[in-house]
């Protein structure tokens, strides 16, 4: 039986989900939840998720919320099958590999997000992009964004010299911040730029790209 997939393909949330799947070569029906109506806050969908969030992931009798956790069940259940993004014959990388996804959920990502959501959300709303907003966040990228940079100075991936969970965590995020005026962020910083050059261009992103076409605020 094939996954079932919650979600939209515009979400960063769901994109990060997805990207792990095509990684892992894992077939997979992907239902569209109509968040413009408010589907997923009504009790045919808050049976599955009570936050009322997507993407959410059904395997059988399993049913998982939480994109990240859902990218480590589908790269333990299939660590055999395409790249090993979590490291499981080695301990130390493995664990490094949780440290560098760890990173991105609690610095990265808080960090972005607003950005994003300024640039994409409120003109979609209607409202202007809240400069303030943006500024501070910048700030707080610029530094995260720096220990990537050092971390890259001396290994090609997040968590050593090879890809990895913790790489695939930042991709549809900074797919989105790259078409903003803070690309430079990236840009100015040469061993995080070419780690973005590479990341983007794998088969399994390209596989997604095509439908993140942000259009409103679909979860998060």
């Amino acid at each position: 039986m094939a996954f079932k997939l919650y979600g939209l393909p515009m979400s960063t949330n769901t994109t990060r989900a997805m990207i792990c799947l095509h990684e892992k070569e894992v077939d997979f029906e992907l239902v569209p939840v109509n968040v413009f109506a408010a589907e997923h806050k009504q009790p045919p969908f808050l049976s599955k998720n009570p936050f009322g969030l997507i993407p959410l992931l059904e395997d059988g009798d399993l049913t998982l919320f939480e994109s990240r956790a859902i990218t480590a069940y589908v790269a333990e259940k299939f660590k055999e099958t395409g790249a090993d993004l979590i490291r499981h014959k080695d301990a130390k990388e493995a664990a490094l590999v949780k440290v560098w996804t760890e990173v991105e959920s609690h610095y990265y990502e808080p960090a972005v997000s607003p950005i994003i959501y300024e640039y994409f959300v409120a003109p979609f709303q209607g409202k202007e992009p809240d400069k303030s907003v943006i500024d501070t966040n910048v700030e707080k990228l610029k530094k995260v964004l720096d220990v990537y940079e050092a971390k890259l100075s001396s290994t090609k991936y997040l968590a050593g010299d090879f890809y990895s969970l913790a790489d695939l965590s930042n991709v549809s995020e900074t797919h989105y911040l790259m078409q903003t005026p803070c690309a430079s962020t990236v840009n100015e910083r040469p061993h995080v730029k070419a780690w973005w050059e590479d990341i983007s261009s794998r088969p399994a992103f390209t596989k997604v790209v095509g439908g993140m076409t942000f259009g409103q605020n679909q979860e998060e």
